[in-house]
């Protein structure tokens, strides 16, 4: 029998959202996720799931917004980032449950609401750059702009997009319980988004309005319960040098000084897989023998065993 490791796995946005974004659509992509975490489980391994909740929470807060005008108290975006944690785990959750107890496995799953301590100095909050909710027409952005005063930046060949900060992850407040669940052989959905961001003051936690990237706050967790690899899913089966180019070429074992020298020389997008990528390095580096991986959802078991995606170490 293989030995038994702990793993996060980070799912990405399409693992999540298809299609028109409608709940069915959403749930359908969920169908197909699962059956692979299913396999996954088969492996033997201990999973731990997190997700993205960039459309869902962006969806949610322009719902807020909108319900503002009709005379309804809008909720905040730390508020708006637990409802998406827990309509999303839910989604999980049940789909999950359903499909172990399909293959008669017998394994509990459990979806946990989860916040994410940030430093309320952190320079982010002077500079947001998190995009949420869907893409506009410059029109419609200006328009948004005016009415509800977010920032919106423009996403070449896709459109506008509202950003709002994205401060580094320093603790996972729920890291504990998460920890125990796993050790009792719980299957763990958490930390969506990356956590609820909030800070602290005196002895209270409190809410901002922030996103976390999800990869860094899987990585954050990651370390926190001492996993032994970080497999984060994305819409691409490798890391590539000179992506989008004639040229481009893929990453499949590398490692962390090597992939710092890229980061240096500009191979790897802001907000896209730049953010995957340090999340990996940082990883690898904050305990000897752990390993991150980076591949799509349809090679995440071929990368687990070693042959597929990039896989980084020391």
């Amino acid at each position: 029998m293989k030995e038994q490791k702990k793993v996060v796995i980070a799912l990405g946005g399409n693992a999540i959202q298809i299609g028109d974004g409608s709940e069915e659509a959403q749930r359908q992509a969920i169908r197909k996720t699962v059956s692979l975490l299913v396999e996954i489980e088969k492996l033997g391994h201990q999973m731990v799931i997190t997700h993205g909740n960039g459309p869902q929470v962006g969806n949610i807060l322009l719902q807020q917004k909108i319900a503002g005008t009709k005379g309804i108290p809008p909720m905040s975006l730390d508020t708006c980032g637990a409802m998406s944690q827990g309509m999303i785990g839910y989604w999980i959750e049940k789909e999950l449950d359903d499909a172990l107890r399909e293959q008669e496995i017998e394994k509990d799953v459990a979806s946990i609401i989860t916040r994410t301590e940030v430093d309320p100095h952190d320079p982010a909050f002077e500079n947001p750059t998190k995009p949420i909710g869907p893409y506009y027409t410059w029109e419609e952005a200006q328009q948004l702009m005016k009415q509800t005063g977010a920032v919106y930046r423009e996403f070449p060949g896709r459109g506008w997009r509202q950003v709002v900060p994205s401060p580094q992850p320093m603790n996972i407040i729920e890291h504990n319980v998460i920890a125990k669940l796993v050790n009792m052989d719980f299957i763990v959905i958490c930390a969506g988004g990356g956590g609820i961001p909030v800070i602290r003051e005196d002895h209270k936690y409190v809410g901002v309005e922030a996103v976390i990237d999800k990869d860094l706050g899987a990585e954050k967790l990651a370390e926190l319960i001492n996993a032994d690899i970080l497999l984060i899913l994305t819409d691409v089966d490798h890391v590539f040098l000179n992506f989008g180019r004639p040229d481009q070429r893929p990453l499949r074992s590398v490692t962390t000084g090597e992939l710092k020298k890229f980061i240096e020389e500009g191979h790897f997008e802001e907000g896209s897989m730049l953010p995957k990528v340090e999340a990996a390095i940082k990883f690898v580096e904050s305990k000897p023998g752990r390993i991150s991986i980076i591949t799509s959802l349809d090679k995440a078991l071929d990368a687990l065993e070693g042959q597929a995606g990039t896989i980084v170490e020391p």
